[in-house]
């Protein structure tokens, strides 16, 4: 009977995603610079921070969905980026970067971790999904783009928001890619908006020699910036090919073009103030007091805010773009 459910959610879900891809496709055709899309199963795992950090894949198996965006017609194999969402789920955001990445010429994927999952958002309730459970469903997606037979599987990247972007950022930590990651192929390249940098991993300076990218708000008070510093002088010590970019008066969420205004939200949940550390048996503790830590540690609080900007919205589109098209080795366009 579950197993039914579950197959009837599927269906559903998928044919939700068609009906929404096709409304916004036929809205303005010349708009979409994509020229097919195709809503692609990916089959992952969801795993407790404490069974990802012990190695252990004994998950609940789930069903999840993303939308692959083929930017031109033909028979040659194109580079693509896996988008990972937020806390906040997929929004329009989503789609715009996919059309930047798509003008391009690269492929995108849209991936919904929430969806498949029964979860609407995290914004209030952290614990519903782990972030670094969202790092299994980025390897899966990477897998199944590995095998299409239009994308390049040596240059695929993986670009998060928020929480999604601790899967984008902290993917290319091989201990992680090891455990958890396709056997076969890795991530060509990472990139992270306001990435939580907060937790200290073991050897998370170790990582796959791929280039890193991160793009952050100065007035964040959602995810702080500071810890994002240290993690990337940290990375840079180890010989990483990591560049971390600030924006001034940029908070979190500046590419929310969507945003009319700054919105609060009063019951969010932020770490900001938390700085976390790898414990024994994959456990996290509170580096200050070394206690375990959960959500009801005093260090975290509520009441973020997100907020748009377009000057950094503009500056990271065009630094995306430039660092793909470097990175993939594109043609002039």
């Amino acid at each position: 009977m579950i197993h039914a459910r579950q197959a009837a959610f599927r269906r559903c879900f998928l044919l939700l995603l068609a009906l929404v891809g096709a409304t916004v496709a036929s809205q303005d055709s010349l708009a979409q610079p994509f020229a097919r899309m195709e809503l692609r199963a990916v089959e992952s795992m969801t795993l407790t921070t404490a069974k990802f950090l012990a190695g252990d894949k004994n998950g609940k198996p789930v069903s999840l969905a993303g939308e692959l965006r083929i930017p031109r017609p033909g028979t040659d194999r194109l580079p693509a980026v896996i988008l990972v969402h937020g806390s906040g789920g997929i929004s329009a955001v989503a789609d715009r970067w996919a059309q930047d990445i798509n003008s391009a010429g690269v492929a995108t994927f849209i991936l919904d971790s929430f969806s498949g999952r029964g979860i609407v958002n995290t914004i209030n309730d952290q614990s519903q999904l782990d972030s670094l459970a969202m790092m299994v469903d980025a390897y899966r997606a990477l897998q199944a783009l590995a095998d299409h037979p239009r994308i390049d599987p040596d240059r695929i990247a993986v670009m998060g928001f928020s929480k999604g972007a601790v899967a984008a950022v902290y993917s290319s930590n091989e201990r992680f890619r090891k455990l958890h990651g396709p056997a076969n192929v890795r991530f060509a390249a990472h990139i992270g908006l306001y990435t939580p940098c907060n937790v200290r991993f073991n050897e998370d300076d170790k990582t796959s020699g791929m280039p890193i990218r991160l793009f952050h708000g100065i007035a964040d008070d959602y995810v702080a910036i500071e810890p994002c510093r240290d993690y990337v002088a940290r990375l840079k010590a180890a010989g990483a090919g990591v560049l971390l970019t600030e924006y001034p008066d940029a908070h979190h969420a500046y590419d929310a073009f969507v945003l009319k205004q700054p919105i609060k939200f009063p019951e969010g949940q932020t770490t900001r103030r938390c700085r976390l550390e790898e414990g024994p048996n994959g456990g996290i503790l509170n580096a200050r007091t070394g206690k375990p830590f959960n959500l009801d540690d005093p260090c975290v609080e509520k009441g973020p805010q997100v907020a748009y900007n377009a000057a950094a919205h503009d500056a990271t589109v065009r630094a995306v773009k430039e660092f793909l098209a470097a990175t993939f080795r594109l043609a002039s366009r």
